[in-house]
């Protein structure tokens, strides 16, 4: 159990079908929204995708279901999830698994219910036709505790964290389910319930965008699909990085981002979000693919390289603490520049 909640997973470069994004072309770290169309063309073949599937399916399923095992409470949270949202959530998931993936993805009606067959996973999902979850068939026996919703059941054939977020006729919103089995540092049961601000506050130097709350909900759930990229530095390729270390395992060794400038592991760890709105039912499903770029092979790019020295410059101290790069930050500097 431990070493599964331990587990890394590839590097682009380790990998010969991930999507390969470097969101800092400018050089700088910025706060802003940054929201492109979801499907500009950076080259890879999965950018016009919602759900991006690709070889290391298996060892981030893995990540999966041992955060469910050790404990799904800390991973999926729902806070007034209508169920008019959660079908159209469940509806929009499995319709874009089955255009974009049908060779690995099978929706059949057979009248009083629905069933998916998930080829990756050699799952079952049975549901009726408002599509909550009945039962499910599955050999795999690390499956624990047993799906609890049609969310929870999608969230497993995927290799992206789901969050949901829902608005009143007053224009309050809030963060109305999360499925996280790959955190960067926050929790599901810190957001749910929480709006759009609150759920940012920590974030330094989101001020200015925060003032824009409203204005960017409501962006996200009547425009057209966007897509924006977050980043970091981190000194392992490990998704799970939950602010709340698990039973049996240390609080340092879980925790992570100590740079060694003696025995050095640098990531960019990059976040590919997507929002995608759901307008008739005042509701936006938010995705985040997570991928690790190797700074090793960074620093063999003479262009890739400047640009990551020069936005890691760029970070106010807040940021730098934010980031937790603070005490680190000359010794890396020090090792991309040798």
């Amino acid at each position: 159990m431990s070493s599964d909640l331990l587990l890394e997973v590839k590097t682009v470069e380790e990998s010969k079908d991930s999507a390969a994004y470097f969101p800092l072309q400018n050089g700088r770290y910025e706060i802003k929204p940054g929201m492109m169309p979801f499907d500009t063309d950076f080259g890879n073949q999965s950018d016009s995708k919602l759900f991006q599937l690709d070889s290391n399916f298996e060892s981030y399923r893995q990540v999966k279901l041992a955060a469910r095992k050790s404990s799904l409470s800390k991973h999926y949270q729902t806070y007034n999830y209508s169920n008019s949202v959660a079908k159209a959530v469940a509806q929009l998931i499995i319709n874009r698994l089955t255009t974009e993936y049908p060779q690995y993805f099978n929706l059949a009606n057979h009248g009083n219910q629905l069933t998916l067959n998930c080829q990756l996973t050699k799952e079952i999902l049975y549901f009726n036709q408002k599509f909550q979850l009945l039962k499910y068939k599955s050999s795999d026996k690390s499956i624990f505790p047993d799906y609890i919703s049609t969310l929870d059941a999608l969230a497993a054939q995927i290799q992206s964290d789901i969050l949901v977020i829902s608005r009143n006729q007053n224009s309050d919103d809030w963060m109305s389910a999360i499925h996280l089995c790959y955190p960067n540092h926050f929790s599901a049961a810190e957001k749910i319930g929480k709006d759009f601000v609150s759920v940012h506050l920590p974030v330094a130097g989101i001020e200015k965008i925060n003032q824009r709350a409203k204005a960017i909900v409501n962006t996200m759930i009547v425009r057209k699909p966007m897509m924006r990229f977050a980043w970091g530095l981190s000194t392992d390729t490990r998704l799970n990085h939950h602010p709340q270390p698990p039973s049996g395992i240390e609080s340092k060794q879980w925790y992570g981002r100590n740079f060694d400038i003696s025995n050095p592991r640098l990531f960019l760890r990059i976040e590919r979000q997507v929002m995608w709105g759901l307008p008739e039912y005042d509701a936006a499903i938010f995705t985040i693919r997570t991928y690790f770029r190797d700074c090793r092979e960074i620093k063999k790019d003479f262009v890739l390289k400047n640009k990551l020295i020069s936005a890691i410059e760029s970070m106010t101290p807040e940021s730098l603490i934010y980031k937790d790069l603070l005490e680190s930050k000359q010794d890396i500097l020090a090792w991309l520049n040798q």
